[in-house]
Parts: structure tokens; C-alpha cells; sequence
């Protein structure tokens, strides 16, 4: 008697549970649900990024992978252009107005478009202030293990 069942695999549509963990190469976890709770998200809604939701596609229901990424696989090289001079009243104009920033604070901004960005304070320069408005894990490779638990 042969076994006619079909492991489920995942889709661009999927509705996943699942534990994953995202790590730099030398193990030092982003983040992880491993040892916790699983994660239960729908692909294609921004609950991962794209390039995550990639190594998922095609996967069978009950898979346990670990796959490593490049920088550029991941969320790109570090671009130097990104690292700006913001004057006092920028900074005002766009945040929150007269607040004590330190080196080292993600600093949220409005966009002339109404959006939000962030940049981490570099270094403050009399009245100007140094941003690095880099994604914090731009330019590192990184390691991304799933273990799929369910897929429908």
C-alpha cells in the first residue's frame, strides 16, 4: 500500500508556523524564537523581510534548514552616502524637538513625504550632528535557520 499524502511546501501565500533565527556568521543571535514561542505569519505581508521570505519558498512542512547570506544577499552593503551631516534645526524640524540625543541613539525622522526613517547618532559637531542612516545590519553577512512546523 504506497502512502498518496503530499507534504505541504511553502508558498508565496503561505500561512507558516514556524521558529527561525537570524544571527550574525559568528552565532550572536538578532533574533530567534527558538526556546520560545513559534512564529505564526503569512508570507507576503511584510512580516519578514523579502530576502528571508525567498529561502522559504519551496520548502516542505517539516524542514529544518540553516542558510547563510551575504551582505549583499541581505540587507546590502554599507553605502557611505548614508552617512550625514543633519544641522540643530533639521534635526528639530524632523524628530522630537530639543531632545537630549546621545552618541549611539536611533533617532526616528519624518520624511519630507510624511514616511519615517532612522539613523543612529554617529557624532555631534558644534550645532550639526553625524548620521548613519545604514540599515544597523547593512554590510554584515548573516546566518538564517528555520525549522517549519506547519504550512497551510
Amino acid at each position: 500500500m504506497s502512502d498518496t499524502t503530499t507534504v505541504p511546501v511553502v508558498t508565496e501565500s503561505a500561512y507558516l508556523t514556524l521558529f527561525y533565527r537570524l544571527a550574525t556568521l559568528d552565532g550572536t543571535d538578532i533574533v530567534t524564537t527558538f526556546g520560545s514561542t513559534p512564529a505564526t505569519l503569512m508570507l507576503g505581508q511584510g512580516q519578514l523581510a523579502p530576502f528571508l521570505e525567498e529561502r522559504l519558498l519551496g520548502m516542505p512542512e517539516g524542514a529544518h534548514q540553516t542558510f547563510e547570506l551575504s551582505a549583499q544577499e541581505g540587507f546590502g552593503e554599507r553605502n557611505p552616502e548614508l552617512i550625514q551631516l543633519v544641522s540643530k534645526k533639521t534635526l528639530d524640524d524632523n524628530s522630537v524637538p530639543d531632545a537630549d540625543y546621545q552618541v549611539g541613539d536611533l533617532v526616528d525622522f519624518t520624511a519630507p513625504s510624511g514616511g519615517r526613517f532612522a539613523g543612529v547618532l554617529l557624532e555631534v559637531r558644534g550645532d550639526d550632528y553625524l548620521f548613519d542612516f545604514n540599515h544597523p545590519l547593512a554590510g554584515k553577512a548573516l546566518k538564517f535557520e528555520v525549522q517549519l512546523i506547519s504550512v497551510l
